[in-house]
């Protein structure tokens, strides 16, 4: 999985060492929902059915350079 040196950093935070690389795999793989934004960026959602949430990685343009990974508490799907 290619990741940008920001992700690396960010990942170290408690609230996000729990996101496994498995899930960010299969966010990327099989999202609920993709959009670009404005940037070039692309945001795909998940649901993460062992923790209850709805899961956001952001893509670089390239579509497979993971950027930035949280937990979205605001995503509805639909």
């Amino acid at each position: 999985m290619k990741c940008t040196q920001y992700f690396l950093f960010v990942k170290q935070r408690s609230d996000r060492s729990i996101i496994k690389n498995e899930w960010i795999l299969k966010t990327i793989n099989t999202p609920l929902k993709t959009e670009i934004q404005t940037d070039g960026r692309i945001r795909k959602w998940s649901y993460i059915e062992e923790v209850g949430k709805y899961l956001r990685v952001i893509l670089l343009e390239d579509g497979e350079t993971v950027h930035n990974v949280f937990f979205d508490r605001s995503f509805k799907e639909g």
